[in-house]
């Protein structure tokens, strides 16, 4: 969902006026827990990396650090380093590095001026469990299937949703909106988008890239069998595919399935999106969605992440099923020449009732990034020409501070380009891999001028802030592989230190994961703080973190004036800081992938 959505109509869909949805969670959710001065990652830290807390105190001079055992007895201690006010917060700040400890454990407390932290672990194992849940959250949010119980247990299972059994009318027959087109089309199941019943090619374009791409990078670190076959929760376990790639096969048959057919008008682009003709109330769960469902215009952006993602899945399943490889590579082919053919068929950001509206008018970095999945998977002379003629292919902006996301997509084509192999000139791919390693290292720069080690800038906590801090912690994982630099991991994981309660809040963002955790995100089926007989979000679940814009009305109510990276609260009704998307945890699980490995090294 995104910035367009209207207040209006979820104060018509009953969001803003169901009882007891404003205002602060009740004292006993783990959401509010007390706040101790003294942050650090609230799951634990692994042994060989970075450990670091921050301090909130305005002492002018360095406090002595005690790390206490499950005893309470001490087992290291030094000396803080002042680090000022941190822009992003306000908060005066001094940091504690106690990484040279290495000693596996559970229940250790950092004791800071009299101020214990939360209690955490140390352990080698510490992100399998998050590698797992991370992925697990898209089997939950898939649409046209059951979610069955004995999966997910009985408090998230559901009935298919959007068959086209009554109440729903959708998703086998869809129409267009007026004006569109005169057939329906088949465009079942896929991932529900975040916390609504949309379903959106551009954004399950860049999730499905990330989870491809997760399983391709771990294959080149060779440690691709912690995502293999029957290491997820989900139905195609046991078939001989890496689980990681059955799920985003699941949304490839969905963006597939929204391409125009032969002989339509734009045969070969893809529709932009599929929704609900108006916005559904909270809460509604899919199989009682009642709404109409319409297709939208097709457009270039859609048609190229269609592209993109589809040559990507040529090139990575091919040795899995050759024969769904090569309907990828026709599908990419032709998107590819069907976005040539209509380079400026825009999505407007005025298509906002019933769905976000993805509007993006800028498709230069869509092209580039469509071409490098298309080269990476045929070599073929004209999609190399495509890389090289583009703007982007020696742009300096390819990468940004803020980092990647669903509308700026030339990052996606160079982090290809950097690791699969490919005919480009020694020359060119020297570059690219040095603009991703510039890159990480201003990520680093960034978070080193910091109190919290955020790998964005202050001015970056947007819609989705958490978000781009894991696309930024990719672009340094990226960087550790081509290189072998520790201090690229060693920024990845302080990325996730952040997400998991070193903050200005002492919140963890991932639901289930620290002592107090979000656990109230925006959703229509995960709705526990509007109707107790319905779940929380799952372990796993990243949410959008602080957005200093306050575009929800809980939001512009409860955090008026706060510093950007304190714009959050955990309350079902802030959509604009608490929902849940796919492009939010596909990176998270990304990351969490990485962060799991016993064999970090270069990977070339």
């Amino acid at each position: 969902m995104t910035a367009a959505l209207l207040t209006a109509t979820l104060l018509a869909g009953g969001l803003a006026l169901a009882p007891g949805a404003a205002g602060v969670p009740s004292a006993a959710d783990p959401a509010v827990a007390a706040t101790t001065p003294v942050r650090v990652n609230q799951a634990g830290y692994l042994p060989d990396g970075p450990k670091r807390a921050t301090v909130v105190t305005s002492a002018a001079q360095p406090l002595t650090w005690q790390l206490r055992g499950a005893s309470g007895a001490v087992i290291a201690s030094g000396r803080t380093v002042v680090r000022g006010t941190d822009a992003a917060s306000g908060d005066a700040t001094h940091v504690a590095d106690f990484s040279k400890y290495r000693k596996a454990g559970s229940g250790y407390v950092l004791v800071v001026d009299g101020q214990n932290s939360a209690p955490f672990d140390i352990r080698a194992d510490l992100y399998d469990s998050l590698r797992s849940d991370a992925m697990a959250f898209f089997y939950h949010q898939r649409s046209g299937t059951p979610i069955e119980a004995s999966l997910v247990g009985p408090a998230y299972a559901r009935p298919a949703g959007h068959l086209g059994v009554a109440p729903n009318q959708g998703d086998t027959e869809v129409p267009c909106q007026a004006g569109v087109c005169d057939y329906t089309q088949d465009v079942r199941g896929g991932w529900y988008d975040a916390g609504d019943h949309g379903k959106y090619v551009v954004n399950g374009g860049i999730s499905t890239w990330l989870l491809v791409d997760s399983f391709a990078r771990a294959k080149r670190a060779g440690t691709a069998s912690a995502l293999g076959d029957s290491t997820l929760r989900i139905p195609e376990r046991g078939n001989g595919v890496p689980d990681v790639l059955d799920e985003a096969r699941w949304e490839l048959d969905f963006l597939m399935r929204m391409q125009v057919p032969d002989g339509k008008p734009y045969a070969g682009m893809a529709f932009h999106k599929i929704h609900d003709a108006a916005w559904t109330g909270i809460p509604t769960l899919p199989h009682q969605d009642a709404q109409p469902r319409e297709l939208h215009r097709p457009s270039t952006a859609a048609t190229l992440n269609l592209a993109a993602t589809a040559a990507q899945c040529a090139r990575v399943l091919r040795p899995y099923d050759s024969a769904y490889a090569n309907r990828c590579l026709s599908a990419a082919r032709t998107a590819w020449t069907a976005a040539e053919a209509n380079p400026a068929l825009y999505a407007p950001d005025s298509d906002s009732t019933g769905g976000g509206p993805y509007g993006d008018t800028q498709v230069t970095d869509d092209f580039y990034w469509a071409a490098a999945e298309l080269y990476a998977a045929t070599g073929e002379r004209a999609y190399r020409d495509a890389v090289t003629s583009s703007p982007w292919h020696t742009s300096t902006g390819a990468f940004t501070p803020s980092g990647f996301n669903w509308a700026e997509t030339a990052a996606l084509g160079r982090l290809t380009l950097a690791t699969v192999r490919n005919g480009l000139p020694a020359s060119d791919i020297a570059r690219v891999r040095a603009s991703v390693t510039a890159a990480a290292d201003g990520h680093l720069s960034t978070m080193a001028g910091q109190g919290y080690a955020v790998p964005i800038p202050a001015t970056g906590y947007v819609w989705g802030s958490n978000s781009q801090v894991t696309n930024n912690a990719i672009v340094m994982a990226t960087a550790h592989a081509l290189t072998g630099q520790q201090r690229y991991r060693a920024g990845v994981l302080e990325s996730m230190d952040y997400l998991l309660g070193r903050n200005t809040l002492d919140l963890s963002y991932v639901t289930g994961y620290g002592d107090a955790y979000a656990r109230n995100q925006h959703h229509r089926f995960w709705a526990n703080q509007y109707d107790s007989s319905l779940p929380n979000p799952p372990a796993g679940s990243l949410a959008g973190g602080p957005n200093s814009g306050l575009q929800d009305p809980v939001a512009q109510e409860q955090l008026a004036g706060c510093a950007p990276a304190a714009c959050y609260i955990d309350d079902i009704g802030s959509y604009s800081t608490n929902e849940v998307t796919i492009n939010w945890n596909a990176p998270l699980a990304w990351l969490a992938a990485y962060a799991a490995e016993r064999r970090p090294g270069k990977q070339t």
